[in-house]
């Protein structure tokens, strides 16, 4: 047998959660070590669920909107997830939330001929009943001031108003990079910074902002709001929440947005068909969902995954943040089947509420100070597919000697793509880890490879199962298994003491009640 090698004969022989407890001195005890390494990564290799995670999530369940029933669905899916893996776990209300579900939508150009646009409701956006309104669209205008505006005003009664800057181009700047003349990439580009620097002054005066002017627009009369929120690539737009309460906010896909403003600046008046239906839903309670491997040795101090469970529901949340749901529950199955008696209390924290600003996580880590004071440390990932290539200290003074130490058990092909930044700054916010941090206590972002994210998932109506690159997906559910496993069998407990000199963020209070009228 070459050594830390554990070979199919004595799988067979022996169930390896009780075969990995009978060493005790120490060669035997790194022995062990390695052995319950190469089990996770032969599992993981050969064996890895994610695959049909992601199917049951993204494909069956879908998109995961704070306050929606799919939201629910998914929490309640993962805790018989977790059971069937003998797993405890639980969904721990913190909140309530503005409970909405989208319905189906249609939008046509019936005039000056017949077009299907593609366009997205908002989220929260008032559904229409079974209603459908054949209205005018018309294009914001440009006036002196919010007097003008006012007077302008009454005139949207019963007609579409499209309020976003139209985009002079639908190509991407790194498609301008490739093929087009210098000149002409930089004509474009001076003319888009005056176009949005224009834009912005005409929302200015009109005295309202983005998010008030679509409010004050369907007090008017306004029969729907049409926005366009390019995600600077081909095809891909971000889709956020709706401000209106009466009528619907659409946001329509650059190619088609352009196409209506090119026709109403030709002196066209193109007529649209629109019917959209959602339902509101009064207030929801919202959840995180939390599962255990308890410890035994230590089982009042503890070690966390995290990843944020909601999403956006423009697409189906794959990448944002289905991958990290996926890659901790992945690394939570392969623990409970090779390190089943933990040390210490290995925790998993779905968190909801995250888009609305880590609310999940900021509501537990209120909820659950002996937790926070006893953590060993946090691990997150949420920022896209791709194979982890950063690991930061996040300030601690110490994490250097403690990451490092847990790093060294990762196999080559993984860690030695990883970089590390030590002591590093403080996360204040952008993703859970960061509500662990402002309480003083070790939480850490397992950064992923771009893959784009920022452009065509982050947030899109792109973000779906077929942006996964399921190969770095394998990559971080081991990374996350065995840093897990490490912190776990770690004999000392973590420093926490913080690098001298750093401005350390503060923490800040979850929202427990939202999108709901005071």
């Amino acid at each position: 047998m070459k050594p830390h090698t554990v070979t199919k004969s004595w799988y067979k022989a022996v169930p390896f959660a009780l075969a990995v407890t009978f060493c005790s001195n120490p060669a035997s005890a790194q022995s062990n070590k390695s052995a319950v390494i190469d089990a996770i990564v032969k599992e993981e290799n050969s064996n890895s669920q994610l695959e049909k995670l992601a199917h049951e999530l993204l494909d069956e369940i879908g998109p995961r909107l704070v306050g929606t029933p799919q939201m629910k669905q998914a929490n309640d899916w993962a805790v018989n997830k977790y059971k069937s893996w003998d797993i405890n776990a639980r969904n721990e209300q913190w909140g309530e939330w503005r409970g909405w579900e989208r319905g189906i939508s249609h939008i046509d150009m019936i005039s000056p001929r017949v077009h299907t646009l593609e366009a997205t409701q908002l989220a929260w956006s008032p559904g229409m009943g079974k209603k459908t309104v054949t209205a005018e669209v018309v294009v914001l205008p440009d006036l002196a001031d919010s007097a003008a505006y006012a007077q302008w005003m009454p005139s949207v009664k019963g007609k579409i108003v499209m309020i976003s800057m139209p985009q002079p181009t639908g190509r991407p700047d790194y498609n301008w990079q490739e093929f087009a003349l210098k000149e002409s990439f930089d004509k474009m580009k001076a003319e888009r910074t005056a176009m949005t620097d224009a834009w912005k002054k005409r929302i200015s005066k009109t005295g309202y902002t983005t998010r008030t002017l679509p409010v004050a627009l369907e007090n008017a009369g306004a029969a729907g709001v049409f926005t366009n929120t390019w995600s600077a690539g081909f095809g891909v737009d971000k889709i956020f929440s709706a401000y209106t309460k009466k009528v619907p906010t659409i946001d329509v896909a650059l190619e088609d947005y352009t196409l209506l403003y090119r026709l109403i600046q030709s002196g066209t008046k193109p007529m649209i068909s629109m019917h959209t239906e959602s339902k509101e839903l009064g207030a929801v309670p919202t959840f995180n969902t939390i599962a255990e491997i308890k410890g035994t040795e230590k089982p009042e101090e503890y070690v966390m995954l995290s990843a944020h469970f909601d999403s956006w529901d423009g697409g189906t949340g794959a990448t944002d943040n289905g991958t990290g749901t996926l890659t901790m529950m992945e690394a939570m199955r392969l623990l409970k089947k090779f390190y089943p008696h933990p040390k210490r209390t290995i925790l998993v924290g779905h968190w909801g509420s995250e888009e609305e600003g880590l609310n999940g996580s900021r509501a537990f880590v209120e909820d659950h100070p002996e937790i926070v004071k006893n953590l060993q440390a946090l691990f997150n990932q949420d920022n896209g597919t791709g194979r982890v290539v950063d690991l930061s200290g996040q300030g601690f003074a110490d994490a250097k000697n403690y990451l490092s130490k847990w790093l060294s058990a990762v196999p080559d092909t993984i860690k030695n793509r990883i970089k590390t930044n030590f002591p590093g700054q403080p996360g204040g916010g952008g993703s859970d880890f960061a509500s662990f941090v402002a309480a003083g206590a070790p939480g850490f972002s397992l950064s992923s490879l771009g893959w784009s994210y920022g452009t065509y998932t982050w947030h899109t109506n792109r973000d779906t199962y077929d942006k996964i690159v399921f190969d770095d997906l394998r990559n971080n559910a081991m990374l996350a298994a065995i840093m897990a496993y490490m912190a776990s069998e770690d004999p000392e407990k973590t420093s926490t003491v913080k690098t001298e000199g750093i401005k350390w963020p503060q923490p800040v209070k979850a929202t427990r009640r939202g999108g709901l009228d005071k």
